[in-house]
């Protein structure tokens, strides 16, 4: 498998961009001078501990007025316009909030555009979503936000939370997420009775080089919506938390000792969707989403969170930020396939690759082995294995993708399949066979795997078994480390493993899982 230009890019305005592989929008990394460094030693013996205690003062002080606030509260009394006490405490807390970010270095927020109202546009979208800094907005509006049901019994912050009356997703009821849309619903539909809904359509952070797909769930009302856009223009960028960089309490840290934070925020035009988007959220999503991203000046991705945990996935072998199977995976969504439930198919397209007389085929015949029409999908598939550029693929490498796509965290059964599919009558494969599989299987252009398979081949036949690899990765689960990584990209490149059970981010997903994307067909296999 290549890095291939034809076959990489982001798909933009519905045409796909030609040119080098794009930056992973999962990944982050921070790299300061001997002076930053110095910067950073000093404030965190003098300014870090001053703002720290003087930010979480500001949240306490606040906790009381939104827990008195927040008392006898009932649904009738919540559609009603605020009444006077509570429009002094809604001051107050929002006050409150300024001091707690000014504490933390935002010493002003500049804010472009006219912020909608209630009535004109229910629901807020926000993008791209990079940090828990992203909850500056909601501070300052007071919408309302899409959260876990849990948040609300977190000390002194579910207080918080639950005076901004958030719709509660429960994790708990399998029809929490139905249950959501219906009730986001209910408030946009209510003539601007319910303060608006904040809602971060991402549904997990980015490092803001682009934007993800938006997950479905807010434009599946078919109300209007007032897209929001957040830019972070720091010299040093400490805001953003990925998965794959610094950790949540690294960011604050390295944040407040920053002397000064910038951040805008720019409320855009009302977007209001046509009679086909309201019946199509994710139509709706796509469109919206690019408009969003020529006001940032950013491309569209077509990544998702499930290849963020994809990438990160628990296995032996770590797949390096600028891996190419991530594009493979949405290729394969494209064809209306979901990589988590293919094991099936893939016992079958293995068995009918070791069953070909030839390794290598042409599109047509690649087409007729997955039993799809060709299509513009298809074919960018076909490119990312056509290494040479002559038109042929080896039908092996594609099995050994759609393995790691299907089981990421499982490493040796991947590499199982491969021996299997690489291997000669003795049960033998080369250093050149398991270069070639490794290479797949990281989804990479290049690697060097002489260090390793000389470490398997502890008697230099130059020829190597499954159970030789077997044997050396049981005493060496590290391996990947120890003779690829070091040599092939080094540490940072490659994504640090991490188990996830959730986007990170302020807004949790409450998109159904059987929204279909009605404006990109299925491709349907051939009969």
């Amino acid at each position: 498998m290549k890095l291939s230009s034809r076959g990489r890019g982001c798909c933009v305005g519905g045409s796909r961009e030609r040119g080098p592989p794009p930056r992973s929008p999962f990944v982050h990394q921070l790299r300061f001078s001997p002076l930053e460094k110095a910067k950073i030693a000093f404030m965190t013996l003098t300014l870090f501990p001053i703002r720290l205690f003087f930010a979480a003062f500001m949240m306490l002080l606040a906790w009381p007025f939104a827990f008195l606030a927040s008392m006898g509260s009932d649904e009738q009394e919540l559609e009603k316009p605020l009444s006077w006490w509570r429009r002094i405490v809604d001051v107050l807390l929002k006050a409150i909030m300024r001091m707690m970010w000014l504490a933390g270095g935002f010493h002003w927020i500049n804010v472009k555009g006219r912020r909608a109202l209630p009535a004109e546009a229910a629901i807020l979208t926000v993008a791209p979503h990079s940090s828990y800094f992203d909850a500056i907005p909601v501070t300052m509006t007071f919408a309302s936000i899409v959260m876990k049901a849990e948040s609300k019994d977190i000390p002194v912050w579910g207080t918080l939370i639950k005076y901004i009356r958030p719709v509660f997703v429960s994790r708990s009821d399998q029809d929490s997420r139905r249950k959501t849309v219906e009730e986001i619903k209910r408030r946009a539909q209510s003539d601007g009775k319910w303060p608006q809904i904040m809602i971060f359509p991402e549904g997990t952070c980015t490092n803001r080089s682009c934007l993800i797909t938006f997950k479905p769930g807010a434009f599946i009302p078919g109300v209007p919506v007032q897209p929001v856009v957040l830019r972070y223009p720091n010299k040093l960028d400490t805001i953003t938390w990925t998965w794959q960089g610094p950790g949540a309490f690294e960011i604050l840290w390295l944040t407040l000792c920053q002397f000064h934070n910038s951040v805008e925020i720019e409320f855009l035009p009302v977007y209001i969707p046509s009679e086909e988007e309201r019946k199509n959220p994710v139509l709706y999503a796509n469109n919206v989403r690019r408009v969003m991203a020529e006001a940032l000046g950013v491309s569209v991705t077509d990544y998702t969170f499930e290849d963020c945990q994809l990438a990160l996935a628990e296995g032996q072998l770590r797949l390096p930020s600028d891996t190419c199977l991530l594009e493979f995976a949405k290729l394969v969504r494209s064809l209306g396939l979901k990589p988590e439930t293919l094991e099936d198919d893939l016992d079958k397209y293995a068995a009918s690759a070791m069953k070909m007389k030839k390794e290598k085929v042409d599109l047509k015949e690649f087409s007729a082995y997955l039993e799809f029409p060709v299509s513009h999908t298809l074919e960018n598939m076909f490119t990312l294995f056509d290494e040479n550029e002559d038109g042929v693929i080896d039908i092996r490498e594609f099995v050994i993708a759609l393995s790691v796509v299907c089981k990421p965290s499982k490493t040796l059964e991947t590499i199982q399949l491969a021996f299997q599919l690489y291997q000669s009558e003795s049960g033998t494969i080369t250093e050149e066979d398991l270069a070639r599989i490794l290479k797949t299987a990281m989804g990479v252009s290049q690697i060097n795997v002489t260090h390793l398979f000389r470490a398997v081949d502890e008697e230099e036949k130059g020829k190597i078994t499954y159970d030789d690899f077997y044997t050396f990765a049981e005493l060496h689960p590290h391996f990947a480390e120890d003779y690829l990584y070091a040599d092939q990209m080094g540490a940072e490149s490659s994504l640090e493993t991490s188990s996830l059970s959730a986007p990170n981010g302020i807004c949790t997903d409450f998109s159904p899982d059987n929204t279909e994307d009605k404006n990109k067909p299925l491709q349907k296999k051939l009969n």
